[in-house]
C-alpha cells in the first residue's frame, strides 16, 4: 500500500474586489473549517462535500496510509496576501519534508488563486511541492470548475481533475475521482498522457450553471467522450473576474493512449467553442426583479428567488451592498426577506437593542464600494442568533457554520437577515437559524450567483438574477482589464482584448 501526502490550499481571487484574503480570512475559513494541520485534518473534513474529504475516504478505504499536511481555505475576495501565502506554503513544505518518503501527493486546490505577487498561485504551490518530492513522485490535483488553468501548472502535475457541477454538489466526488487517477498512476508506474487547451472567450459567471444549457449538454458530451476514448476529461469554465493572462475556460484530459486523449480534448474544446452563442444569462434591474417577484411570489405556495449576483461573497464580493435592499424598502413588496447582508456592527447592535425593540440602524456599505451607500432608518429586531449551525443543503451540506452574531430586522414590511462573517447565501439553514422557513415566503433574496440554486431552486416558483451594483459584474466586458492575453473575447461573441491601454 502507498503512503500519500495530502493538503488543501484554496482561494478564488477576484482581482477587482475591495478586500484581500489575509491571515484572519484563512483562520476564519469562510464557511469551511479554519486552518488545520496534520492529524486533525481527516476528522475536521469528515462527511463534508469537499474534495479532500472524498479523496481521504477513497484512499483509506483502499488501505493506503496518509500524511496530512495543512488545510487552508478562505472565502473568495481580492488577492491573497503574500504573508499568508508564505505562511501556508512554508508549513506545507516543511511538513512534507518531514513526512518523506511518500509515494504520492494529492493537492486539493482551486485553480484561480492570485496573490499580491503571483498571477498563478496554484502553479507556484505545485512548483514548491515538486521541489520537495522531486520529479518521480506523482502529484495529482483536484480543481474547482472555475479554475483559470495555466500551462505551467499542467506541466508540473502528473494529472488533475475538476468539478463537473455548478452549483458544486460533486466536490467530494471529485476528490474520489482524483484518487482513482492517482491509483491508476501508482498501479501502472508511469505518468498518463495528457492534453490541454484554453478556450478563446470568457464566460459570465451566471451563465456557467450546469443546471441549464449549454452546460447540461456540454457535460453530457464530456461523459460521452470519456466513455468512447478511455480519457478522464475536465472542463473548467474559468473564473471571469481575475485580471491575469490565463483567465479563461479550459479543457484537459488524461489517459493511457496519447492520440485518444488529444482527440477527446480537441473534440470537447470544439463543442465549447460552438456553444459560444448559447452562453447568455438574462439579468434584471432591482426594480424589475422586485415588481416581477411581487406579482408572482406565492404562486403554488412557492417563493420567487432573487439572486444579487454582483455582490456574491462566493465571487469576491463582501456581501454588503445595499442596492437590492434599498429598492425593497422603497417598493415594499409583500412577504419579502433579504439576505444575507454582511455587517458585523449592525448585527452586534441588533443584539444590544434586543428582540422586540426598535432603533435606528446604519446597514451595509462597509467595504466602501463606489456608489454604494448604507441604508439608514428605524428597524425592529425580530430575532437574533449566534451564527452557529449545521448546513443541510447539497452545496454546504455538512459544513458547521460559525458566522458570529446574526439578526433578523424589519422595516416597511421587509425583513433583512444580517450576519457578522462573510459567506454566500447558499443554504436554507442560514435563514432557518433566525426563524425563517424560505419555502413559506413570497420573495427571498440571496447574495449568490449560482451555488444557491442547489438548495433554493427546488423550492422556487421562479429564479431571477439581479444586476445591482457590486464588485462582481455579471458582464465581464464591463471590467477594466490590463493583463489578459491579447485576443481573448471578453464575453461570448464580445470584443477581443487588445492589450492594456
Amino acid at each position: 500500500m502507498a503512503r500519500i501526502a495530502v493538503a488543501t490550499f484554496q482561494h478564488e481571487t477576484n482581482t477587482f474586489a475591495p478586500s484581500k484574503a489575509d491571515r484572519a480570512a484563512f483562520e476564519n475559513g469562510g464557511g469551511w473549517p479554519s486552518m488545520v494541520r496534520g492529524a486533525a485534518i481527516p476528522p475536521a473534513f469528515a462527511g463534508m462535500n469537499v474534495p479532500i474529504a472524498g479523496f481521504i475516504a477513497a484512499a483509506t478505504a483502499a488501505g493506503h496510509s496518509l500524511a496530512p499536511l495543512i488545510c487552508a481555505n478562505a472565502t473568495p475576495s481580492a488577492h491573497v496576501t503574500d504573508e499568508i501565502f508564505e505562511i501556508v506554503m512554508r508549513t506545507m513544505c516543511e511538513d512534507l519534508a518531514k513526512a518523506l518518503p511518500v509515494d504520492a501527493v494529492y493537492l486539493d486546490l482551486h485553480g484561480a488563486m492570485v496573490t499580491e505577487s503571483l498571477e498563478d498561485g496554484e502553479g507556484e504551490i505545485v512548483a514548491r511541492v515538486r521541489k520537495v518530492v522531486g520529479p518521480r513522485v506523482p502529484i495529482v490535483v483536484s480543481l474547482d470548475l472555475h479554475a483559470n488553468v495555466s500551462r505551467a501548472m499542467i506541466d508540473l502535475v502528473d494529472a488533475c481533475v475538476s468539478y463537473r457541477t455548478y452549483p458544486h454538489i460533486d466536490m467530494a466526488e471529485t476528490g474520489g475521482r482524483a484518487y482513482g487517477l492517482l491509483a491508476s498512476i501508482l498501479s501502472r508506474g508511469d505518468r498518463p498522457a495528457g492534453a490541454f487547451r484554453q478556450i478563446p472567450y470568457i464566460i459570465p459567471i451566471t451563465a456557467q450553471c450546469t443546471l441549464i444549457e449549454p452546460g447540461i449538454g456540454l457535460y453530457r458530451r464530456l461523459a460521452e467522450l470519456e466513455a468512447r476514448t478511455g480519457t478522464v476529461l475536465s472542463y473548467c469554465t474559468g473564473f471571469p473576474a481575475a485580471d491575469i493572462r490565463d483567465c479563461a475556460p479550459s479543457v484537459f484530459g488524461y489517459g493511457p493512449d496519447r492520440q485518444a486523449v488529444e482527440t477527446a480534448v480537441a473534440e470537447l474544446a470544439r463543442a465549447i467553442e460552438d456553444a459560444e452563442k448559447d452562453y447568455v444569462a438574462e439579468l434584471y434591474s432591482p426594480d424589475e426583479a422586485i415588481q416581477r417577484a411581487d406579482a408572482r411570489g406565492g404562486r403554488n405556495g412557492r417563493p420567487v428567488i432573487l439572486a444579487d449576483t454582483q455582490d456574491n461573497p462566493g465571487a469576491g464580493g463582501n456581501g454588503d451592498t445595499t442596492g437590492l435592499l434599498a429598492a425593497m424598502l422603497r417598493l415594499r413588496p409583500k412577504g419579502a426577506v433579504v439576505g444575507m447582508l454582511i455587517d458585523k456592527a449592525a448585527a452586534k447592535r441588533a443584539h444590544e437593542v434586543g428582540v422586540g425593540n426598535s432603533a435606528e440602524f446604519r446597514i451595509g456599505a462597509t467595504s466602501g464600494w463606489p456608489g454604494v451607500e448604507p441604508v439608514v432608518g428605524e428597524f425592529k429586531v425580530l430575532r437574533t442568533g449566534n451564527g452557529e449551525f449545521l448546513c443541510t443543503g447539497p452545496f454546504y451540506g455538512g459544513s458547521r457554520m460559525r458566522l458570529g452574531p446574526m439578526a433578523l430586522l424589519e422595516a416597511n414590511g421587509v425583513r433583512v437577515l444580517l450576519s457578522s462573517h462573510k459567506v454566500q447565501t447558499a443554504d436554507q439553514e442560514m435563514y432557518r437559524h433566525v426563524g425563517i422557513e424560505p419555502a413559506r415566503e413570497r420573495i427571498v433574496t440571496v447574495k449568490s450567483s449560482v451555488h444557491f440554486r442547489a438548495d433554493f431552486q427546488p423550492i422556487a416558483e421562479e429564479v431571477l438574477v439581479v444586476a445591482s451594483p457590486g464588485p462582481n459584474p455579471a458582464d465581464p466586458a464591463s471590467l477594466t482589464w490590463k493583463r489578459l492575453r491579447p485576443g481573448i473575447r471578453l464575453k461570448p461573441h464580445g470584443p477581443a482584448f487588445g492589450g492594456a491601454a
